[in-house]
């Protein structure tokens, strides 16, 4: 689902290079020395935290070996202070009470045990250090993928609560708070933000799909050609040819470590 670097970042790049410093706005991180990175990706956000603190060291970890050579090639320039290692969120490979912040951005929805990854995340944590997350809306404000998906049901009704991602139960509205509140944190707080994408034409839209990243780049290009075909005129017909904007909202969340 994750594999190809470039097809990502041609999907979801232009979305999560615009989030990542409304992210950092929004959890209001105290002048961190040393920030845990956890489902890096191709280090968005990783390179926004080295941009805004110049001081602090940072430690990118992902499962997706692609990722993480994409991350450190993207992020070369911060080298003496920014490093990725391969490695799941359930399994942080870091040391407790190794960072003052541990963030995860886009990433809580698509892991398999997500309380497992907090726990993890607040054991590297020091005291009164800060947890963060934000995921997408899926519901209806992640412009993007709900048009997809709002197509996709129009001609298959069945693929409604079988492959959309807001099915997923961190990506709801209240999730990430449940999911912090029963993480045995302090201070919890959240709130959403909103970020907007321009697209020149339809096929700046639907060609990252192509690429096969996601639950729907999967589910695009595992249709046969008839299906896909019919796929694309349908969102088409939604969009039009272009140019267009569209719009997502992503859920954040916050809270401290006890000390």
């Amino acid at each position: 689902m994750f594999g190809d670097a470039a097809g990502y970042e041609r999907f979801m790049g232009r979305w999560s290079t615009q989030l990542a410093p409304l992210f950092l706005d929004a959890v209001e991180l105290p002048d961190p020395r040393r920030v845990l990175d956890v489902g890096s990706g191709t280090g968005n956000l990783t390179r926004a935290v080295a941009e805004r603190w110049p001081g602090c060291a940072v430690v990118g970890v992902d499962p997706s070996v692609p990722f993480v050579e994409a991350a450190r090639e993207r992020t070369a320039r911060f080298a003496k202070r920014v490093r990725f290692e391969v490695g799941e969120a359930g399994d942080l490979p870091l040391d407790d009470d190794s960072v003052d912040a541990a963030l995860a951005l886009l990433v809580l929805n698509f892991v398999p045990d997500a309380d497992r990854a907090v726990a993890q995340m607040r054991r590297v944590t020091r005291p009164g250090g800060v947890l963060a997350a934000a995921v997408w809306d899926y519901g209806r404000r992640m412009g993007m993928l709900r048009t997809l998906w709002d197509a996709a049901a129009r001609l298959d009704p069945t693929v409604v609560g079988r492959r959309d991602e807001a099915t997923m139960p961190v990506g709801r509205p209240g999730g990430l708070l449940d999911l912090w509140q029963r993480s045995d944190l302090e201070d919890v707080d959240g709130s959403r933000v909103k970020v907007s994408t321009d697209f020149v034409d339809f096929d700046d839209y639907w060609e990252p799909f192509l690429y096969g990243q996601g639950p729907a780049g999967v589910y695009v290009c595992g249709l046969p050609d008839a299906a896909r075909a019919a796929l694309r005129d349908e969102v088409a017909k939604a969009l039009g040819p272009g140019p267009f904007e569209l719009s997502a909202t992503a859920w954040w969340v916050r809270g401290t470590v006890p000390a």
